[in-house]
């Protein structure tokens, strides 16, 4: 991913400029093109929605509704793109648009709405973002400010995964998470209200949607403020400016009401489950093992075709140590939807604790094509070690690595052990110097979370005339994890050249038992 990003970036920086805006007809500067946004937008979608849940999936039908809404709006907007709109199982009230079209509204904020009409809003405003290159405009301003595209590596707040150690949705996480400015939400307010009048919906569901906002807001409920409020923050402003909107397009349009009370009428019959299996996930992060087995129970009897909740007793069972029972779990989970990484990792990690290491590979490549994890791919490095495939274990510790969390840091610690001894130059920072009294000598540094011992240092420099010198150097204690040691290399009263000439290295060092 990160190769893709320095590709863009040094794409855009070539073509500069200003290109109108397709929506407003106003000139602003644009960085990324339309193929660009294409391709952001169909390379971030799927994982992004991976890492905040998963599609909601127990309800196809309510996914098709949502969809027929968001493609009757996007018909009437004035930018024609390949929108998709897709529900995630989450149950924090949010929306979000990549570039390109591709819209997501949470299951928690669609039990939040009351109309047809209000979900137009929501989904109106959405479409706008994308069409009016909103957020392609955050990284057109963002490139030139800060000279970089954006981390490769975030986790969505939002998320019942956020524990895990994600590598795959960083880019879009931050798409969706950055701050609309007022102009940005100005424009969405006002042309959403359009594309809904085009439609036939009625004008008022944006405004009745707005005061709604508003009013939680000065609640400051946390679930909102984490979710739809944090990239799109509500104000009284907008408000008077939707009530204005209404007099160019006028209230009356279709409501919606009943129809979609009766599209949401499983969900809402279900929600209480989804209630029990939030604070379930919360139990078992307290350590309340107990509890967190009986909100699972209670939410699988309310709806028992949703995964997220064998996932849970599954969770529950491996923090138990009860592996196989596990297993039963992640594997029904699966079978209820198997397009969700998480079950998938979890399953493969129970088998790799197992020695079921053939099954584990397999489970834990499957996540892997669905959302890249530093877990998945320390588990990986520990198969490939267990089954003496070094140079296999290091690729996959390596990439696992990249994550500064604690699993990443375990997966650093195991590359270290394996890859130390043959790289010790990669491991140990050396540096030489000469202090004011004329000594030459050299700093050795060890980085890493390993003890190291036997480690070499080869200096080398120059004299006047241009002969090189070079000699070992051999440190004789222990070096620490994180500690640095200052060597005296014995040679007093170098000439200049010599002292510019110095240079050192670490050709040797193993590891302390």
């Amino acid at each position: 991913m990160t190769k893709y990003w320095l590709v863009l970036l040094a794409s855009v920086a070539l073509l500069g400029g200003c290109a109108v805006n397709p929506v407003t007809g106003n000139k602003e500067l644009s960085l990324v093109s339309e193929a660009q946004e294409l391709s952001i937008g169909k390379q971030e979608y799927a994982p992004l929605r991976q890492a905040q849940g998963g599609d909601y999936v127990v309800d196809e039908q309510l996914t098709a509704y949502v969809s027929q809404v968001g493609q009757r709006l996007a018909a009437d907007s004035d930018r024609q793109l390949p929108y998709e709109f897709h529900v995630i199982n989450n149950s924090v009230p949010n929306a979000w648009a990549l570039p390109g079209g591709k819209i997501a509204i949470n299951r928690g904020l669609l039990t939040e709405l009351d109309s047809e009409a209000e979900l137009a809003a929501v989904l109106a405003h959405e479409i706008t973002h994308a069409a009016a290159k909103h957020t392609a405009r955050n990284i057109s301003r963002g490139m030139l400010l800060q000279g970089a595209v954006l981390a490769t590596v975030v986790v969505s707040r939002n998320s019942d995964y956020a524990q895990l150690a994600q590598l795959g949705a960083g880019v879009g996480a931050q798409l969706v998470t950055q701050k609309y400015g007022r102009d940005a939400e100005r424009e969405a307010d006002y042309y959403g209200m359009k594309y809904m009048a085009l439609a036939g919906y009625d004008t008022q569901g944006a405004v009745d949607l707005q005061k709604t906002f508003v009013k939680l807001s000065e609640g400051r409920r946390q679930d909102w403020l984490s979710g739809l409020f944090a990239s799109h923050p509500p104000s009284q402003e907008r408000v008077q400016n939707n009530l204005q909107t209404l007099a160019e397009y006028p209230a009356g349009g279709e409501d919606g009401r009943r129809n979609f009370q009766a599209r949401l009428a499983h969900l809402e019959k279900t929600k209480p489950a989804y209630t029990a299996y939030d604070k379930g996930r919360k139990a078992l992060a307290d350590g309340d093992l107990a509890l967190a087995r009986q909100l699972a129970v209670k939410a699988r009897k309310l709806e028992p075709r949703e995964g997220h909740f064998e996932a849970l007793l599954g969770d529950i069972e491996h923090k138990h140590g009860n592996d196989r029972t596990a297993l039963t779990h992640y594997s029904k989970a699966i079978r209820l939807n198997d397009g969700f990484f998480y079950y998938h990792l979890q399953k493969g990690i129970a088998n790799e604790q197992l020695g079921n290491r053939s099954q584990a590979k397999q489970d834990l490549d499957t996540s892997i094509t669905l959302l890249p994890t530093a877990n998945a791919y320390n588990a990986l490095g520990n198969i490939a070690r267990q089954e003496r495939r070094y140079q296999e274990a290091k690729q996959y510790y390596a990439k696992a690595a990249q994550d500064k969390t604690a699993i990443g840091k375990q997966a650093y610690a195991a590359l270290v052990e394996l890859d130390l001894p043959d790289n010790p130059g990669k491991y140990l920072k050396v540096q030489p110097s000469v202090d004011k009294h004329g000594r030459a000598l050299v700093k050795v540094s060890n980085n890493t979370p390993k003890a190291v011992t036997g480690s070499v240092i080869v200096v080398e420099y120059k004299d006047k005339q241009g002969n090189k010198y070079s000699r070992k150097i051999r440190l004789r204690k222990i070096l620490p994890a994180g500690k640095t040691a200052t060597v005296d290399l014995g040679l007093d009263n170098l000439d200049k050249k010599a002292r510019r000439s110095l240079r050192a290295g670490v050709i040797k060092a193993g590891l302390a038992n």
